[in-house]
């Protein structure tokens, strides 16, 4: 169906979340129609934030917020709808937009698969009544289930549209760009040739499915990689826990502005425990560039000044290749917690492959070279 038409059926004025590839056609009506904008659109930092957000739109104007997500968000938001949504707290109502990925039957990635087979049930456990669209929804169906919605919305309790695969449209033609030269593919190739032999432990989305098909092309073993195909913003903490426990490896993690906006106390945990050996480098695109496109609040986040205010060692940023190799090198040769931003365009391959090896011999490899 038209987003724009479940836009108006919905009726409200205020939308939060974090973008998803199965709603882009949401997240692209949105900033068709309105940008960024504090009043009615805010790309949020993770789902919890989200609904948090919302929450506070709600107790400010007494009208219905939406928020939208990928299901893998779920997780973020069970703390603030049981603790603080629920109708046995402060009975605040939303309506959660919420993308299904893994759906059973529906070829997915490994990441997504037990997250799909849990996605209803999730919701059902959290009291969320939920209607599913496809693409064969009517106008008539949403209709009638709003109408029905609003009741639950007015006795203080969340509702859920969960989106199948290809259910909703938009003809809008949204361009993401940033004034950055880099691609995020190059700088992880010069990040592969400085590294070496070092383990890297690269964030979910492309920047993983790059570092993968790098190592394929330069006939190079898949072991020195942990390939964070999951759990969005948590590869720095993954490398902090290998950093901390192998003292004598240099420990790179490669992150993304998005991923980072979305756990940010981790750094100030890598900070307090500033293992020598650990390189955190951030690929800043100030994107979602994996699932779209859609701005993050990056260009507004001064990353080597927080990395130094949470005990960062070493902080700097580039961007051109020239002072990336040079900080590649310092960062290699340094006894010390090295935190480099690398300023990258809204580009990728329109063939870049999927990593073709299980998560399961991932790890297995990744753990035996560590040995």
């Amino acid at each position: 169906m038209k987003v724009k038409t479940l836009a108006e059926i919905i009726g409200s004025d205020f939308y939060t979340g974090v973008p998803d590839s199965q709603l882009k056609p949401l997240c692209n009506y949105l900033m068709d129609t309105y940008g960024i904008d504090v009043q009615h659109h805010v790309i949020a930092a993770n789902e919890g934030n989200c609904t948090a957000l919302a929450a506070g739109y709600y107790l400010a104007t007494g009208k219905i917020p939406v928020v939208y997500m990928q299901n893998s968000g779920e997780g973020n938001i069970i703390n603030p709808v049981a603790s603080l949504l629920n109708n046995k707290v402060y009975a605040i109502p939303m309506v959660f937009i919420i993308g299904w990925r893994g759906e059973p039957g529906v070829h997915d990635e490994p990441q997504h698969i037990y997250q799909g087979e849990i996605t209803i049930k999730l919701l059902e456990d959290m009291d969320i009544k939920y209607f599913i669209i496809d693409k064969e929804t009517s106008n008539e169906q949403i209709e009638a289930t709003m109408s029905k919605f609003r009741k639950i919305l007015a006795s203080g309790k969340d509702v859920a549209f969960i989106i199948r695969k290809d259910a909703l449209s938009y003809n809008g033609n949204v361009k993401y760009q940033n004034n950055n030269t880099m691609m995020r593919e190059e700088v992880i190739r010069h990040i592969v040739g400085i590294s070496g032999t070092d383990p890297i432990i690269s964030t979910t989305g492309k920047a993983s499915r790059e570092l993968f098909e790098i190592r394929v092309a330069n006939g190079q073993s898949h072991k020195y990689d942990f390939l964070t195909v999951g759990s969005m913003g948590h590869s720095s903490s993954i490398a902090l826990g290998i950093a901390v426990n192998k003292p004598e490896t240099k420990v790179w993690c490669i992150d993304g502005d998005g991923a980072v906006l979305m756990h940010m106390g981790a750094m100030a945990i890598i900070g307090a425990n500033a293992p020598k050996n650990m390189v955190h480098i951030i690929i800043n695109n100030e994107s979602h560039e994996t699932v779209g496109g859609m701005p993050t609040i990056a260009h507004k986040t001064d990353f080597v000044a927080l990395a130094k205010a949470c005990g960062y060692t070493y902080a700097v940023s580039a961007d051109n290749f020239e002072s990336l190799d040079k900080e590649l090198n310092i960062a290699k040769n340094r006894d010390g917690l090295c935190m480099i931003e690398a300023k990258c365009s809204i580009d990728s391959r329109k063939n870049l492959g999927r990593p073709t090896t299980t998560a399961l011999e991932n790890k297995r490899n990744f753990m035996e070279h560590l040995k």
